[in-house]
C-alpha cells in the first residue's frame, strides 16, 4: 500500500471512530409532514424524499426513522427575544425542544415548555429536513 491509499483509509476510520464515540450518527429526520410515504416507507427512500418545513406554530412535521414515519406538530415559543421550537407526536403529551447540533441536524430532548405560542406565524423561517442525533423512544 501507498501513502496516497492509506492516508485517506486513516483519515475515514479516523472519522468513523469519532462519530461512534460521540454519537452524532443520525437516527431519524424531521421533516415537512406527508414526507415520509407513509408507516411503511424504508427509511433511505423516506429520508431522500424529506422536505422541509417552516418554523411556525402549529406546522405539521414527521419524525421518519427506521421506516416508521411518527406524525407531529411543531409548536414554537417565544421568551423574551428567544424563540424555542418543540415538536410534539400526535396524540402523546410529551414535547421535545429542537437542540441545535449543527448544519441541518439536531437532537430531540425533552423538557417542559418555556415561553408563550408564538403568534403570526412567527419566525416563520424555513429549514431543510433535519437529521436527528438523539431520537427518542416513540
Amino acid at each position: 500500500m501507498t501513502l496516497r491509499t492509506i492516508a485517506p483509509l486513516a483519515l475515514w476510520t479516523v472519522a468513523q471512530l469519532a462519530i461512534a464515540a460521540t454519537g452524532d450518527a443520525s437516527c431519524g429526520v424531521l421533516a415537512g409532514a406527508g414526507a415520509g410515504g407513509g408507516a411503511g416507507a424504508s427509511g433511505a427512500s423516506s429520508v431522500s424524499a424529506a422536505s422541509g418545513f417552516a418554523l411556525r406554530d402549529g406546522e405539521p412535521v414527521d419524525f421518519i426513522a427506521g421506516g416508521k414515519t411518527v406524525p407531529g406538530t411543531l409548536h414554537v415559543l417565544k421568551d423574551g427575544g428567544i424563540y424555542r421550537a418543540y415538536w410534539q407526536p400526535q396524540g402523546r403529551p410529551e414535547r421535545y425542544v429542537l437542540a441545535d447540533a449543527g448544519t441541518d441536524a439536531v437532537r430531540l430532548i425533552a423538557t417542559p415548555a418555556q415561553g408563550t405560542p408564538a403568534t403570526d406565524g412567527m419566525p416563520g423561517t424555513t429549514l431543510n429536513p433535519q437529521q436527528v442525533l438523539s431520537c427518542p423512544t416513540l
